[in-house]
């Protein structure tokens, strides 16, 4: 009798907005507060996904789209 592979179980990296902010990808101290982060995403300006009423993040994917598309440039 022959058994089939399980199904890969995709791991997600997704935490909430307190996860989000405690995850590295902001400087040391300069965190932005849960209300900045939350206005943010209110304004769709970091990406989110919601599950029912939560709302989840992915910090990877918001660090690239910090990095991409929130850049200020320089002066000069």
């Amino acid at each position: 009798m022959e058994t089939k592979p399980a199904s890969p179980v995709l791991t997600s990296q997704l935490t909430d907005v307190v996860g989000l902010r405690a995850s590295g990808i902001f400087p040391q101290d300069k965190e932005p507060t849960i209300r900045t982060l939350r206005e943010w995403t209110k304004l769709r300006r970091i990406p989110s996904h919601k599950v029912g009423h939560f709302v989840y993040y992915d910090p990877a994917e918001v660090l690239a789209h910090i990095r991409t598309k929130l850049m200020v440039p320089a002066r000069g």
